[in-house]
């Protein structure tokens, strides 16, 4: 396979084809993704959306002198992720000149955010960013303090985990899974509760807990192993095995009673504990919920193998949240944040490396002490004594952070300054410009890096 051929031009002007990188296989078929694959290797990351392939055209004929200057739109993601090393390329061998990063945009009658972008080979002088002059436009499609140059950092690795890909209907209502759970045991002589367990998505966090289940032959249990567990192995076979046999992926078909993608690391990681740290992958606001051992979590779901209030209160402070908001994407016409755990967490510097926190640090035990008690303040006000379910229903993590009572803001502004004292950060929260934040978490970062 080899690039198809542009016509000779001056200028490249144009709004490109927009499919998401999940979703390319799906439309444009195996082979054809496999030749893109293959012409772009090293040029375009594997998970960009379709978009920046025609960045990358217009940055190789831009650099090769064929072309004076492009100007591009995509989709606002691709400020983050994946799609940002387009951006970084564009910037290492030429510059961004032009940029509207944040846009409304209908697309096939459907609303949607864009970024427009304008690049050359580094010659403009002036730098113009949502109508503003700027003396630099950044890869993330800033024009301050470029924290793409922030880079993953050992000590975070192998804590926060995307969260198992069900692939197919193999979740239940408690109803359904009560009945099970009561059944006698089965032909192994194994109870159904081996397999069966709550459930929670990114909605469980954000509204209301559902009371879902879901059946889990965890990461590699054999058919006829499986098929032990009568009732749960009987509904997925009902159920989820004609979806998983027209999937496009093989082992997805021959293994149509596993889930899709179990992640073993983070089901190890998450077994050692009595409870877990979850975020939702997407959330209009940033929030962090506990979740018991036991529960699975679906992959709308970010979660954190650590089971410690300080860590919770770190990572629910004003100094993560600053950080994470500039580091991650964002999605949809409502713009809502998506937090990953490469970008957002494994760049962030906590206070002191993951694990080596000083015991009996009084610094550590305030932040745990903050955190533990926003943490029981939120439990209260969801699930208050003698509270109707018509109350309950109101009750939920968004309405309350939507309203922000001043209790709430009170116990924020705790956590945060005992968060500020951890760093050895001497000002006041409250009266700390985000790009202080970002400055100095992006020198901490660097430093941790060597």
């Amino acid at each position: 396979p080899k690039e198809a051929a542009w016509p000779e031009a001056e200028f490249i002007v144009g709004n490109p084809p927009f499919l998401g990188g999940k979703r390319l296989r799906a439309e444009l078929g195996d082979a054809y993704v496999a030749d893109l694959f293959t012409v772009y290797a090293g040029d375009v990351a594997r998970e960009s959306d379709l978009a920046c392939y025609f960045f990358e055209q217009a940055r190789q004929q831009i650099a090769a002198g064929e072309v004076k200057r492009a100007g591009l739109l995509a989709t606002n993601s691709i400020r983050g992720g994946a799609n940002r090393r387009t951006l970084e390329r564009i910037k290492a061998t030429g510059d961004i000149f032009l940029a509207w990063d944040d846009e409304p945009w209908i697309l096939n009658g459907a609303a949607v955010r864009i970024s427009i972008i304008g690049f050359d080979d580094g010659s403009e002088t002036e730098r113009s960013l949502d109508g503003e002059s700027v003396a630099e436009i950044n890869a993330n499609l800033t024009g301050t303090l470029d924290i793409t140059a922030a880079v993953r950092l050992p000590e975070n690795m192998n804590i926060g985990f995307m969260a198992d890909i069900k692939g197919g209907p193999f979740e239940v209502p408690a109803e359904t899974a009560g009945i099970w759970l009561s059944a006698p045991v089965n032909p192994n002589g194994r109870p159904n509760s081996d397999v069966v367990r709550p459930w929670v998505n990114s909605l469980d966090v954000t509204r209301r807990p559902r009371g879902m289940w879901i059946v889990d032959f965890g990461v590699s249990l054999p058919e006829h192993e499986a098929a032990m567990y009568e009732a749960p192995f009987e509904y997925v076979r009902a159920n989820v095995k004609p979806i998983r046999d027209t999937n496009r992926r093989e082992r997805r078909r021959r293994l149509w009673w596993i889930h899709a993608e179990t992640h073993p690391k983070m089901r190890a990681s998450l077994s050692r504990l009595q409870r877990y740290l979850a975020t939702p992958t997407v959330a209009k606001h940033r929030l962090f919920a506990w979740l018991d051992r036991n529960v699975l979590p679906d992959h709308q779901l970010i979660v954190f193998a650590r089971a410690d209030d300080y860590f919770f209160g770190v990572l629910h402070s004003r100094a993560h949240e600053v950080w994470s908001l500039r580091m991650g994407t964002w999605l949809g016409v409502g713009n809502d944040p998506r937090y990953t755990p490469t970008t957002c967490f494994e760049t962030f510097p906590l206070p002191w490396p993951p694990g080596r926190e000083p015991a009996g640090e009084p610094r550590v035990e305030a932040v745990a002490a903050a955190a533990k008690a926003l943490d029981a303040a939120r439990r209260a006000w969801l699930d208050p004594a003698g509270a109707t379910p018509e109350q309950l229903r109101t009750r939920t993590l968004t309405a309350l952070y939507n309203e922000r009572p001043t209790w709430l803001a009170n116990l924020h502004a705790a956590l945060d300054r005992a968060v500020w004292a951890a760093y050895g950060w001497a000002d006041d929260p409250a009266e700390t410009t985000a790009e202080a934040i970002l400055a100095r978490l992006l020198g901490l970062n660097g430093a941790r890096a060597g």
